[in-house]
């Protein structure tokens, strides 16, 4: 009878062998023009028409005591749009529409931007501290950085990672990334103050879903630790069944207005060598999130201008920001 140990060798050795997310991409100049091209039809097919939902619960606790919190669903109707598409860069605006008392509201929702083969990533760094991080170099070829953005446009969390195919699925999976507490578990002050997490994005056959694995954390001497695990699934279904128009003309009176911000934005973490830092509240997010979007509000309502709102928004992110060199 041969060696059982020998056997299992031999049987591991006929198993495909997967893929190396973490390993460095190396492909000829064509294989690497087609994966990028891919990679960009699978970005910008995000946008649409959607309801959305979002299913989010805690698993397994990470320490003695805690009881996770029973399974939360919900959902939505979000309109997502392409707002910037250069051949390295893709900006999604997310845009909730609600229905409430028989009026339409539009509220403007997170962001994500898509850039290719970074050199640095502006990462969550923990109260209200945003920091830049370099990418690797070898672990750049072949990669984009999704950077996502709070409602006010402010920093939220970043990551970096490759599309690639598994089990006939293509996905992009992040490295692993600090994030900052969702309002959901900002507003109850929990013994967790941020999220140490993988994100997955992955086309579906009517949509997209986006799938987190949250570790939360809390701090004990200093240090951050493990307090309970969290699973969130948001799944994206192609529908048009409300009044998308409302989104649309929403965005059409007040995206100069945003842009304007996002350029604010972009101007004072780019003028830092460290990074940033901005006072945050749990309920709002930033302290000045909640002026931020009721000029956009007031833009739209015709009640001021986009000029005064735009030199009243830089105002507001050049005086209530930090930089960190």
């Amino acid at each position: 009878m041969k060696n059982p140990s020998m056997l299992i060798v031999a049987a591991l050795a006929l198993l495909p062998v997967p893929a190396l997310a973490d390993g460095p991409i190396r492909q000829t100049t064509v294989e690497t023009q087609a994966a990028k091209a891919a990679d960009r039809a699978q970005i910008l097919a995000m946008a649409g028409n959607y309801k959305v939902r979002f299913d989010m619960q805690e698993t397994t606790p990470w320490v003695a005591g805690y009881t996770p919190l029973e399974r939360k669903i919900s959902g939505g109707n979000e309109v997502v749009r392409v707002i910037e598409d250069t051949p390295d860069h893709i900006a999604l605006q997310h845009l909730l529409v609600v229905e409430h008392d028989g009026k339409t509201h539009v509220i403007k929702h997170w962001r994500q931007d898509w850039d290719y083969q970074p050199a640095r990533v502006l990462v969550y760094a923990g109260q209200g501290r945003w920091v830049w991080e370099a990418v690797p170099e070898r672990m750049r070829a072949g990669r984009w950085s999704q950077t996502v953005y709070q409602v006010d446009d402010s920093p939220r969390y970043a990551g970096w990672g490759q599309f690639e195919t598994q089990a006939g699925v293509r996905r992009w999976r992040s490295n692993w990334t600090w994030r900052p507490l969702a309002r959901r578990d900002a507003v109850r002050h929990p013994v967790y103050d941020r999220y140490y997490s993988i994100n997955r994005h992955q086309p579906t056959p009517t949509g997209w879903i986006h799938w987190q694995d949250n570790t939360k954390m809390g701090l004990k001497d200093g240090k951050p630790v493990p307090i309970v695990q969290e699973s969130v699934l948001n799944t994206y279904e192609r529908f048009d069944g409300y009044d998308v128009k409302a989104a649309d003309d929403y965005w059409a009176k007040t995206k100069d207005y945003w842009a304007a911000v996002r350029a604010a934005w972009t101007r004072v973490v780019a003028d830092t060598k460290g990074g940033i830092a901005i006072p945050e509240e749990a309920e709002t997010g930033t302290v000045i999130s909640g002026r931020l979007l009721a000029i956009a509000d007031d833009i739209q309502a015709g009640k001021i201008t986009t000029a005064a709102g735009s030199t009243e928004a830089q105002s507001l992110i050049e005086g209530r920001t930090t930089r960190i060199e």
